[in-house]
């Protein structure tokens, strides 16, 4: 039995499977793509504008411009672009940034949990709807004949929506935990290079106010 045949036998609640499975399988594909090109340069970012900072805070605001095309590039700029801005004002930029690229991290999370928390139901919908077509052709006196010997068949082909819905959901939740885990790394990443940014920024702040009150 191919997967045409499977899917012909699986009743009408194998239409709403498909086009859930194809929604979450395109955002899935989006988000990797997504996650592929920012994995292996955050740190690499982070530590140059760090770096930078130390020495010349307009050569961190320019490495951070530069790698803008990075998340972790625009959150470091959102603080260094401003002029000599006050140490919470500074820190209030980089909260406000830090929020926002988290946010676009977590686009398409909805649409994967609606599939994990759709897709069983579709398939016991589909697996009841097909019980009850089996059974209802079921009499009394057959019972025990070979005239109910093709209510076996139905109801195995019933389970099959039950079956694609619980493969879709396993398959959809696998990736749904790992993209977490991506947002969650980079939340570490975000909360340890911003805190490095601002304790490097207050105590150039501090120097300066004290130079200009002696």
């Amino acid at each position: 039995m191919n997967i045409a045949e499977l899917f012909a036998r699986g009743g009408p609640a194998m239409w709403p499977l498909l086009l859930l499975s194809f929604l979450a399988l395109s955002t899935i594909i989006e988000r990797s793509w997504f996650w592929s090109k920012i994995l292996t340069r955050e740190r690499e970012v982070s530590g140059r504008v760090l770096e930078a900072a130390r020495r010349d805070w307009g050569a961190a605001a320019e490495i951070a411009r530069k790698s803008s095309d990075q998340p972790i590039g625009r959150f470091l700029y959102a603080a260094l672009e401003l002029q000599d801005p006050d140490p919470e004002v500074f820190q209030l930029a980089l909260q406000a940034s830090a929020d926002e690229e988290l946010a676009a991290m977590r686009r398409g999370e909805k649409m994967l949990e609606a599939a994990i928390a759709i897709a069983p139901l579709l398939g016991l919908l589909g697996t009841v709807l097909g019980l009850i077509n089996s059974l209802s052709s079921i009499r009394i006196g057959d019972l025990g004949t070979d005239a109910t010997a093709g209510v076996t068949l139905g109801i195995s082909e019933a389970l099959i929506t039950t079956a694609f819905g619980l493969i879709i959901a396993i398959t959809v939740l696998a990736f749904f935990r790992l993209f977490h885990s991506f947002v969650s790394g980079q939340a570490k990443i975000f909360r340890q290079a911003g805190n490095d940014l601002e304790l490097l920024y207050r105590k150039d702040w501090m120097r300066k106010s004290n130079r200009s009150s002696s």
